[in-house]
């Protein structure tokens, strides 16, 4: 045990060493002697670290950090409780997009934590990479996931792909971090990267939000709907710890967000809802005065039609969620918008895995109840034009 410690606490401490200087990362080769070995010896692939050019999700990108992949910058430790600490650092949300022709698409890359899995959301959601590409329309498809088997893999993700320059996105895994990501494609093909976007959707959350439990990275309702706007996403979920803090605000109050959704009725009970939340709300106002916030109730538990006490605790938050957006509305603050969440898993008690998390059918569910809120929040006409 004290062996296994001492191995975890040196991989850290060489993560953290890989990554110290934010703007200048490590080449995967120094990372991964063995990779280097491969492409000397000529494995026929060209291999790009996607640290070369950038993945969305992360924010704050030019300031320091402990790990290149944490979703929080090194000045978050110490700062926000210790728990949304360690929790920022699963590379939730995270996407990288690109372009080639190549037929096929490999990914080397490592996780933080040799658990792939939980009981309840498989491998492919923890740990794996999740490829989407644009279709002929234009349409965002999916492709493949890999089968996360152990922390590090290096596998041929997709092949005999239909041939054509078109573009991808890979999503990085929900619940571990990442210590290096690469895409290999053969030698010769056309390869372009493409830069993180501006100006996301920037959701602060629960477990829920973090992408429990989605069969795939690519399935949780925030990609979902990154997808549906084509609009780059920030998912700040945090696992049990979604209590809208003050000090997590104050990371929310320095993007330039497009809209901010706030979703943190999960972790929270009517009691914290009343003292925090118009708080939240009017620090991220005084920052930031045109940025829409939309305000979300929780969903009722799948399973609470038959659990009295848990359908009581939901009712409680909601009309404290409720009181304090029509207090905010009575102080005259603007560009605010509101989802209620009786029906965000549906009306079927299908929704969920284990009548809390949402399944890949809660996840869609949910994300066609947000869609149009956002539409109207964001300024865009109901129909999907602008």
């Amino acid at each position: 045990m004290r062996t296994l410690i001492a191995l975890c606490a040196c991989g850290l401490v060489l993560g953290s060493l890989a990554y110290a200087d934010d703007k200048k990362p490590t080449a995967i080769g120094q990372l991964d002697p063995e990779m280097a070995a491969r492409k000397a010896a000529g494995d026929g692939l060209a291999w790009h670290p996607v640290t070369d050019w950038g993945v969305e999700g992360r924010i704050l990108p030019d300031q320091p950090r402990a790990s290149w992949f944490d979703r929080f910058p090194q000045s978050a430790e110490g700062h926000v409780t210790q728990n949304v600490w360690n929790l920022s650092r699963h590379s939730s949300g995270m996407m990288a997009r690109f372009k080639t022709d190549a037929t096929a698409i490999h990914v080397h890359y490592k996780v933080t934590n040799a658990n792939l899995a939980m009981p309840h959301m498989p491998a492919t959601g923890v740990s794996g990479v999740d490829l989407y590409a644009r279709d002929d329309m234009g349409t965002w498809r999916w492709v493949q996931v890999t089968r996360p088997s152990k922390q590090e893999m290096n596998v041929e993700l997709a092949s005999g792909l239909k041939p054509g320059l078109r573009e991808y996105a890979v999503y990085l895994p929900l619940y571990n971090g990442v210590e290096f990501l690469s895409i290999g494609v053969a030698d010769g093909s056309e390869f372009e990267p493409l830069p993180p976007r501006e100006r996301p959707i920037v959701f602060y959350g629960t477990s829920i939000t973090h992408g429990a439990c989605a069969s795939r990275p690519g399935m949780v309702h925030t990609a979902i709907l990154g997808r549906q706007f084509d609009m780059p996403v920030v998912n700040l979920g945090f696992s049990g710890n979604g209590k809208m803090d003050a000090e997590v605000g104050e990371y929310l109050i320095q993007l330039d967000a497009a809209v901010y959704v706030i979703d943190c009725l999960p972790n929270m009970n009517a009691d914290l809802v009343t003292e925090r939340c118009v708080p939240l709300v009017k620090q991220l106002r005084a920052a930031k005065p045109d940025t829409p916030i939309v305000l979300v109730e929780d969903r009722r538990n799948t399973n609470s039609w038959i659990t009295p006490a848990r359908d009581a605790h939901h009712t409680a938050n909601h009309a404290a969620l409720r009181e304090a957006f029509t207090s905010l509305q009575a102080e005259k603050i603007a560009g605010l918008f509101y989802i209620e969440g009786d029906h965000l898993y549906g009306d079927d008690s299908d929704g969920a895995t284990d009548g809390s998390h949402a399944s890949d059918l809660g996840f869609m569910r949910q994300a066609e109840v947000f869609a149009p809120v956002l539409r109207q929040a964001l300024g865009l006409s109901p129909t999907g034009g602008h």
